[in-house]
């Protein structure tokens, strides 16, 4: 299967809410619109000449300096070709709300849960959206880069000796 073959019928279905689209990389990556990111993974899927049916990995992602901050990335793959794809897909940190594909993929759920308990991306029609790894009352997802990675008032360190 060649990546020409998937562009052109991803673009034919989609059009529009293909926002990008990568093949600089050793896997073909797409950025999809979040409302239409179940419809093209449920294309991927079932369509007879795709047959992307194995879910390798589902995680999320948080850019702070983007408009769009939060995302989720999916890795496909077409077991019988052996052909891998990726999928990405982004959100706003006041509407982080994201369609679920356990309907599609069973194996989505625990990956899903774990993505919604570091980042707090929701899963609209997850059947069991809850936190897994990190205590139920806590209240950040820490994952999130909103906090300073070091401390700005500290004067006993100087960067010369790191690179910066």
């Amino acid at each position: 299967m060649e990546n020409s073959f998937i562009i052109d019928k991803l673009y034919k279905a989609f059009g529009q809410d293909i926002l990008k689209m990568d093949t600089s990389s050793d896997i073909l990556a797409f950025t999809v619109a979040c409302p239409v990111i179940h419809e093209v993974i449920c294309f991927l899927k079932e369509n007879e000449n795709m047959n992307f049916n194995f879910l390798t990995d589902l995680c999320g992602i948080h850019y702070p300096d983007r408009g769009l901050p939060l995302g989720v990335v999916y890795h496909l793959h077409n077991l019988a070709e052996n052909k891998r794809l990726r999928i990405k897909t982004f959100v706003t940190l006041n509407d982080p709300n994201i369609p679920t594909v356990t309907d599609l993929f069973s194996s989505a759920n625990w990956m899903e849960r774990e993505t919604y308990d570091f980042y707090g991306i929701v899963f609209t029609g997850h059947p069991n959206l809850k936190r897994i790894l990190n205590v139920e009352y806590m209240d950040f997802f820490p994952m999130r880069k909103e906090y300073p990675l070091e401390d700005p008032t500290r004067e006993d360190k100087d960067d010369r000796y790191f690179g910066r």
